[in-house]
């Protein structure tokens, strides 16, 4: 775990500055959820080293276009780099220590700019690097993963920036490189801490950094047969087997291919394909015992897993079944992983890593050839390729513990009920979605970075999750899946795409609407309202939309996620695959509905029945929404107050719910809740009433003219676009002027005092949260969950007043009107109320759901928790357990390297973390399930509510403490529950059915 210092690059000679802090309010979950957050004068989850300025995205491009073409790329000349650190021409050699100088190509001046200014490195040499810099803990180890961004770059572009320059004489000289890579690992591996923590990061990195044992033969013959593909179109066909699904016929198929082409090939093509059988050869030539025997050897006799490995070579048989070689090298995988920091140093353990590599080169081969006959076969390849996953570092071990008995169902058994076959299904999904999450965690920053400037970047991931045991475990689960999908009859119909049972529903609802496929970054894209979305990943302040899908489910309980189960958006999860066979109906009209079991249709407009077209008749504006009480609302009420003074009876009263159930649960649990003050709805409205500068009316009868006039409009029969284009500007200008209208000092006074009272210290020495709280969120009917600001761990008085304005302005953004606007008959009386807490330090936080969501047992408990502050609640892939009475499953674990915290001089830094160990302990667990009782039975008591149903907990733990710091209702969409449509598309199935695990495939 680090966080965020400065670094020093002697390299480039320039020194940078990464200023953040940490982050450690569990309100901050909360508030990350509840409410797009801002923090003043700090940084936050940028990229590290693009804080000190932005990129020059146009001119970098410019740049690596004329590196293109440049005979000596990003270089200038070839030098002598000496020992004492003096450079001196190519033909003045060091006069001294000349063994230990070393010769190869100086850098250009506008490559040294790019290193300097944005920590960009092209064309990096190692020889002369310093080892600790190319390290680059400060930055996460970017500048690795830049380096191997750079090779595969090269690879996949013919030589990329260094098209021309890879044929520089001189420039590069490899024996130098490979020496400088084996003193790299052996002065980084002997820290157990890294080896351990980061075992798949340094895996990967082998295959990239020269040094004896490196080789990527996989990503080489992708990289070949895209380029021939390019050159001629008629070989994509191979091209896409051979990136999708590669086996030892592959061969043959381009032998074959050749000769019936051979008089219409180019000359160059020729010789690619030559290059290309050459490549497929050593690819899935048998694993020579041999050689891999004599690095064996070469590990410390006191070593005990050298002689494990030894007995391993001896009994393996290249020429054995697959079915049983596969299982053997996931087994010898794992006891390198498990067994690597016992008694080994440095070079011991670059040559186990080395192993580790190559024996799953081997067993890259070999699951291709296993081709299970029955479903037990189909179990047992798939637990043994899971394994193998862990040995390979795609998961951690402790995943792999928590899930092993879930994996075993089989074991022993002559059939299995449809329920545990789908549990396992379930289970074995997971591990395929966790271990493409684990290269999206340890390498999306930097790719999204490099995508900017190059987008052949963006593929970098797809590659190394198909050259990894992923690539074959998702077509193995996906083909159990579709076996258990026909017994089942939970079978998708979505446009006749292939592998269909990687799409699951998450909850349910239909719509209607234009298909727009999202592959890259969705942060800059501009949503609409009408548009069935499907991302890689939906950005973090997602506008209502008609529909969505993305790529993993992420976390049952970030904001997308409850706002969609509120609103009964239809919302599935689907495999990368899915997406890209989706893309090619990007922009036509579709239909599309998720079931309550959770089967998904999506069709073509001209595909849709009479009953599905019903469904979207024109409705009154009024249809399946709500209104909200204003006639309670206490107006009068204009003085500040403590929280401890209201409760869940003031809620749309005197405040919104946050503040009021929070002073609820301060009254119950006194010792796990935060003191706060609360700024009334009485004081928004006294400010409100003041004249709005240039308007000639005060800033309420701007805002209610406002909707008047959309009205008139609507009753005119103008477009709905229209309308709502008039009102967001209009919201623009109320906003901005309420940011900037001046607080009465009155109002000023009071705060000070009462802030004082309450934290027994004067405003501008206690960081605190400010709390955006209106009268329309976290209803029985509507959540409103992330729609308006929220202001963390800010410290200065005139930040605090500042940020009073901001929140009260922000329920006039444009993405709080559009949701409160589908959902609410009167969104324009939205009243903001504003709740002030302290920052409390905690060190994972996240949500409770007190039943199970995807169980749907009203007694298990859901929970998703992130390291840090404002943990699961924007999206962040969290580690997400179902908790029951005695026992909790692992439905997802973290994979979100970044994490804030707050220090008490406000502000926030980044700090980042590995996945080596759960975040919840069993104490923790315990914990949550004490609390969850006392919430479901004290609260109804206390409160004298009728609500029956689940709570959305927001919480968190210092040092095992734990603190809550929300609870709200858990609104699920009862028109999606109750649709007759979607019950008529939901299958009964007998979950007690036995199936035969004999049957054939």
């Amino acid at each position: 775990m680090s966080s965020i210092f400065i670094s020093n690059s002697p390299l480039f000679t320039e020194n940078k500055l990464h200023l953040v802090t940490p982050i450690t309010s569990l309100l901050l979950m909360y508030l990350q959820r509840i409410i797009p957050i801002i923090i003043f004068g700090s940084l936050t989850l940028f990229p590290l080293r693009l804080i000190a300025q932005e990129l020059p995205i146009n001119a970098i491009k410019k740049q690596i276009e004329q590196y293109k073409e440049e005979p000596r790329g990003p270089y200038k000349s070839i030098n002598w780099f000496c020992k004492d650190g003096e450079v001196r021409d190519a033909r003045d050699p060091c006069p001294e220590d000349k063994d230990d100088a070393v010769q190869h190509a100086s850098y250009r001046d506008d490559t040294k700019l790019l290193a300097r200014k944005h920590h960009l490195f092209f064309g990096e040499i190692l020889a002369s690097t310093d080892r600790t810099e190319f390290w680059d803990e400060a930055n996460n180890h970017s500048r690795i993963k830049q380096y191997q961004l750079n090779r595969y770059l090269e690879s996949v572009d013919n030589g990329w920036i260094q098209r021309k320059s890879q044929f520089y004489r001189g420039a590069i000289q490899i024996e130098d490189e490979q020496k400088w890579g084996v003193e790299f690992y052996q002065k980084f591996l002997p820290r157990d801490s890294r080896t351990t923590n980061q075992f798949f990061f340094l895996r990967q990195s082998l295959r990239d950094i020269p040094h004896d044992g490196d080789t990527n033969l996989a990503q080489l013959m992708r990289a070949q047969s895209k380029t021939i593909a390019d050159a001629f179109p008629k070989f994509m066909d191979a091209r896409i087997k051979i990136h999708g699904n590669p086996t030892i016929e592959d061969i043959v198929m381009v032998q074959e291919f050749e000769k019936k082409h051979k008089e219409k090939l180019p000359k160059k093509v020729q010789e690619d394909l030559t290059e290309l059988q050459q490549t497929m050869a050593e690819v899935y030539a048998p694993l020579n015992v041999t050689s891999i025997k004599d690095q064996v050897l070469k590990i410390s006799n006191n070593n005990k897993t050298k002689a494990r490995l030894l007995q391993f070579l001896e009994a393996y048989d290249d020429t054995a079944a697959p079915e049983h070689n596969v299982p053997d090298l996931a087994d010898i995988l794992c006891v390198i992983r498990t067994e690597i920091t016992d008694d080994t140093n440095g070079n011991d353990r670059l040559l186990l890593l080395d192993l580790s590599n190559s024996f799953e080169d081997v067993l890259l081969k070999k699951t291709q050839e296993w081709q299970p006959e029955d479903l037990m076969g189909l179990m047992e390849k798939i637990r043994h390729l899971s394994l193998a996953a862990a040995g390979t570092g795609l998961i951690e071990l402790w995943e792999w513990e928590k899930i092993k008995p879930q994996l075993e169902l089989h074991l022993t058994q002559e059939d299995l009920t449809l329920a545990d076959l789908n549990q396992f299904l379930k289970t074995a999904r997971g591990v395929v979605e966790w271990s493409a999450a684990m290269v999206k965690a340890t390498y999306e920053d930097d790719v999204a970075i490099y995508t900017e400037f190059e987008p052949l970047t963006y593929a970098f991931i797809d590659d190394r999750i198909r050259s990894s045991v992923a690539l074959d475990l998702g077509e193995s689960v996906s083909r159990l899946g579709s076996i258990i999908a026909a017994t089942s009859n939970i079978e998708n119909n979505a446009l006749n795409i292939s592998n269909q049972s990687s799409i699951r529903g998450l909850n349910p609802g239909y719509a209607f609407g234009e298909l727009v496929i999202i592959e890259g970054s969705p942060e800059n894209v501009e949503i609409d309202t009408d548009k069935i979305y499907i991302f890689q990943k939906p950005p973090s302040d997602l506008k209502p939309v008609a529909g969505i899908m993305t790529v993993s489910e992420g976390n049952l309980v970030s904001h997308v996620q409850l706002l969609a189960r509120n609103l009964g958006i239809p919302n599935a999860a689907l495999s990368g695959d899915n997406l890209k066979a989706l893309s090619k109906f990007d922009g036509e009209k579709v239909f599309y509905a998720v079931s309550e079991k959770g089967n998904v249709i999506l069709k073509k407009e001209k595909d849709m029945t009479n009953a599905e077209e019903e469904l979207f008749k024109k409705q009154e504006r009024s249809s399946e929404k709500i209104e909200i009480p204003v006639g309670q609302i206490r107006l009068d009420v204009c003085e500040v107050l403590n929280m401890g003074n209201v409760n869940a009876s003031d809620s749309g009263k005197l405040c919104g719910p946050k503040a009021a159930n929070l002073g609820q649960l301060k009254s119950m649990f006194p010792k796990n809740v935060v003191d706060g003050i609360v700024i009334p709805f009485g004081i928004f409205r006294e400010h409100m009433d003041q004249e709005m500068p240039g308007q000639n009316m005060s800033y309420w009868t701007f805002l209610n003219n406002t909707f008047s006039e959309a009205e008139i409009q609507r009753r005119a029969d103008i477009d709905e676009k229209e309308v709502e284009t008039f009102q967001l500007e209009r919201l623009t200008t109320l906003r901005n002027a309420i940011e900037g209208m001046e607080l009465s000092n009155e109002f000023v006074t009071d705060l000070k005092q009462n802030f004082q009272n309450a934290f027994g210290n004067s405003i501008g020495n206690v960081p605190v949260f400010l709390r955006s709280d209106t009268n329309m969120e976290d209803l029985k009917e509507f959540t409103g969950a992330g729609l308006n600001l929220t202001l963390f761990n800010i410290l200065s008085e005139e930040n605090i007043t500042e940020g009073i304005k901001k929140v009260w302005a922000s329920p006039y953004t444009e993405r709080s009107f559009k949701w409160r606007q589908k959902y609410l008959l009167n969104p324009e009386n939205v009243y903001p109320s504003i709740l002030i807490i302290p920052s409390v330090d905690v060190e994972y936080s996240g949500v409770l759901i007190t039943k199970g969501i995807n169980s749907g047992n009203d007694e298990d408990l859901t929970v998703a928790f992130s390291r840090g502050a404002g943990g699961a609640v924007d999206g962040q892939s969290a580690e997400t357990r179902l908790i029951t009475e005695s026992t909790d499953m692992l439905l997802a674990p973290a994979r979100e390297e970044g994490f804030l915290r707050l220090p008490k001089t406000g502000g926030t830094t980044k700090n980042t973390t590995t996945f080596q160990n759960p975040i919840l302990n069993q104490t923790n667990i315990q914990t949550i399930r004490e609390i969850a009782e006392q919430i479901r039975t004290t609260i109804p008591n206390e409160t004298g509510s009728d609500y029956k149903g689940a709570w959305d907990v927001e919480l968190g733990f210092e040092n095992d403490k734990l603190w809550l710091f929300q609870i709200r209702p858990f609104v699920e969409n009862k028109r999606a529950k109750s649709s007759e449509y979607l019950q008529s598309i939901t299958p009964v199935i007998d979950y007690t059915q036995k199936i035969d695990l004999t049957t054939k495939l």
